[in-house]
């Protein structure tokens, strides 16, 4: 067997309409140690990994910092280039087309993944802020997450992949990262300010 296989916690049997509150948790419960038992190694995004050690279950806290990040759909490459950089500085960066899978309800997905974030890194181009749809959803999220947090907390990270005019509503609050005209020197402001946001942080925050 190889034991270093990931277990999902979702069930495969069909859902019982009826199923909620406690009964719902002593399912994912029982799931959960069945898995563990078989030697199966059992990951929750945002949380960590639980494994069996011997006769306990022992758990691999996540401690890079979770970064969610945002952008319009013209700017993929630029972003994915970003969460390379984010990832080599010790980062878990957060990518709709890298961490959704096939049949998942994802505005959920996206939504969960933006609340338990240490930090949202917002891509903006001349390209996104002439966007309608989903990215300006991710912001309005994010905002509200940012509103709930101390005065001086960092949450929302906003870059600017070209000359482009920052809303206001962001600009006039945050300041924001230049990708241009030296990357590196954009990715190591950007990978402090992530520093400063997860710092001090043992448990996965919810915005909500």
């Amino acid at each position: 067997m190889n034991r270093s296989r990931k277990q999902s916690l979702e069930p495969c049997a069909p859902r019982s309409a009826g199923t909620s509150g406690p009964a719902k948790q002593d399912r994912i419960l029982k799931i959960l140690r069945r898995s563990l038992d078989r030697g199966l190694r059992v990951e929750i995004e945002g949380l960590g990994a639980f494994r069996r050690v011997q006769d306990r279950y022992a758990l691999e806290a996540q401690n890079q910092p979770r970064v969610f990040v945002a952008y319009a759909a013209e700017d993929l490459n630029l972003a994915r280039r970003l969460c390379e950089s984010l990832g080599a500085g010790g980062c878990s960066p957060w990518l709709d087309k890298d961490k959704l899978l096939p049949g998942q309800d994802w505005p959920r997905a996206i939504e969960q993944a933006i609340e338990i974030s240490d930090a949202f890194v917002a891509c903006f181009s001349a390209r996104s802020i002439l966007k309608r749809g989903q990215f300006q959803n991710e912001l309005k999220l994010a905002l509200e997450c940012a509103r709930r947090l101390p005065l001086e907390a960092i949450f929302l990270i906003p870059v600017r992949f070209d000359r482009c005019a920052v809303p206001p509503a962001i600009s006039d609050k945050v300041h924001y990262v230049d990708m241009f005209p030296d990357w590196e020197y954009g990715v190591r402001r950007v990978l402090r300010a992530i520093r400063r946001a997860s710092r001090g942080k043992g448990e996965p925050r919810l915005c909500a």
